[in-house]
């Protein structure tokens, strides 16, 4: 399939949007074009013409994103992974910021099929001298 093909109706055959279309698409940003921005866009230029505007997704929808992503990076639902898989979960998404969303840890717990005091539990043991206890 070319990349062409991929693009989404009235968006420019343009290599900076080829280039810029997997990231685009990893964090679940949405791609328009330059004239359908809005003031929250980042509109992205090529030798100073308007080519391509990026919508970035609400932050709640990036932990759903991230979480889907781990799932399938550990083929498993996170919730079935063993006590130190779902710690390293936790330090990755902590790293990534998923802590600052709100109810981030209420998200997470969620998925990990823990309580909210088992995640801050494994957020605290991360931090203690010892490491991981």
């Amino acid at each position: 399939m070319s990349a062409s093909a991929d693009r989404s109706p009235g968006l420019p055959d343009h290599p900076l949007v080829s280039a810029v279309k997997p990231l685009v698409d990893a964090m679940g940003a949405e791609l328009l074009a330059p004239g359908q921005a809005q003031p929250d866009d980042v509109v992205l230029a090529w030798e100073g013409r308007d080519v391509i505007a990026v919508r970035l997704p609400q932050l709640s929808d990036s932990l759903d994103r991230i979480l889907a992503a781990m799932e399938r990076r550990h083929g498993m639902p996170l919730a079935d992974l063993d006590r130190r898989s779902k710690q390293s979960v936790v330090r990755t998404l902590e790293a990534r910021g998923a802590f600052s969303v709100r109810h981030g840890v209420e998200t997470v717990a969620g998925a990990l099929g823990v309580s909210r005091f088992t995640v801050y539990n494994y957020l605290n043991r991360q931090d203690s001298p010892q490491g991981e206890q």
